[in-house]
């Protein structure tokens, strides 16, 4: 079996901390300058070169994006072959959250009771999703969320009836009542079935996918780029200026539900998107 240390799960998540808020991923990147040539509206390229330099600042002097540099949500996948050694995996997670966010000067936004509201002053505990896979490798991917998009996120348990109709009306609704305050150009992520907690974490996954890669089944490639023309038509464009280009990518995630159920979430990443992955290697353990 072989084993992987926490101080480098540590390291790990510290470096990606600092990364993911301070350099645009180049597939954003390459996204905003397309959305460059093809917005119509004078002020949304305008918009849309102020975000892309403001990218290129952020990257060179390694200072955060956006001011809000969120609440940090982890994604991890753990090889079922893989033993962690030398503590606890959730506590090294948190650890390196704690240490990038204090290393990084990265704004430390959450507070350790959601009534009584007193900072926690480290931006621990991070919010994070496990799952078991094959192998013997740990990848991590963490997806800092700010809150100006999170609160314009939506769930609807929508009836069978409602068929796709209902999930399409729903997304773009959603996008629509959100307006500027999710700073576009967004991605949407949108999750459909299961419960309503999985139709949640569907959508949030949706939003760490490839801006441009389509979803590998052809039937949901077609609804992504549907819902993308119907929220361009919405008119809300960069910022909330007007144009065309309100969302850059519709992503979608589907699983099996209930036959008394259609559940569906919506996620709405800012023109960030903020999120970075590692995949650490685990070593032949001593016996």
């Amino acid at each position: 079996m072989k084993e992987i240390n926490i101080q480098e799960v540590i390291t790990a998540v510290e470096k990606l901390c600092v990364e993911a808020n301070c350099i645009l991923d180049t597939d954003m990147a390459g996204a905003l300058e397309h959305a460059l040539i093809t917005e119509e509206s004078l002020q949304g390229r305008e918009v849309i070169k102020l975000l892309l330099e403001n990218a290129s600042i952020a990257a060179k002097e390694m200072v955060p994006i956006c001011q809000d540099t969120g609440m940090a949500v982890l994604f991890a996948e753990i090889g079922q072959d893989l033993h962690i050694s030398g503590g606890f995996l959730t506590g090294a997670l948190n650890e390196g959250v704690r240490r990038g966010y204090e290393k990084g000067f990265l704004r430390k936004s959450i507070v350790k009771d959601p009534f009584n509201r007193v900072n926690t002053g480290d931006n621990t505990p991070a919010v994070v999703h496990y799952d078991i896979v094959e192998g013997d490798k740990l990848t991590l991917t963490l997806a800092p969320k700010g809150f100006g998009s999170e609160n314009m996120g939506a769930l609807k348990m929508l009836k069978p009836s409602d068929g796709l109709e209902g999930v399409m009306d729903f997304v773009v609704e959603t996008v629509e009542k959100a307006g500027a305050n999710p700073c576009p150009p967004v991605i949407v992520g949108v999750g459909v079935g299961g419960t309503m907690e999985k139709a949640a974490i569907l959508a949030k996954k949706a939003l760490l996918r490839t801006v441009g890669e389509s979803h590998c089944q052809e039937e949901y490639a077609r609804l992504e780029q549907e819902l993308l023309l119907r929220i361009n038509r919405l008119g809300i464009g960069p910022q909330g200026f007007g144009g065309r280009i309100t969302a850059l990518a519709v992503n979608m995630e589907v699983f099996p539900t209930h036959i008394a159920g259609l559940p569906a979430a919506v996620n709405i990443n800012c023109h960030a998107a903020r999120h970075r992955k590692i995949v650490l290697e685990g070593r032949e353990s001593i016996q």
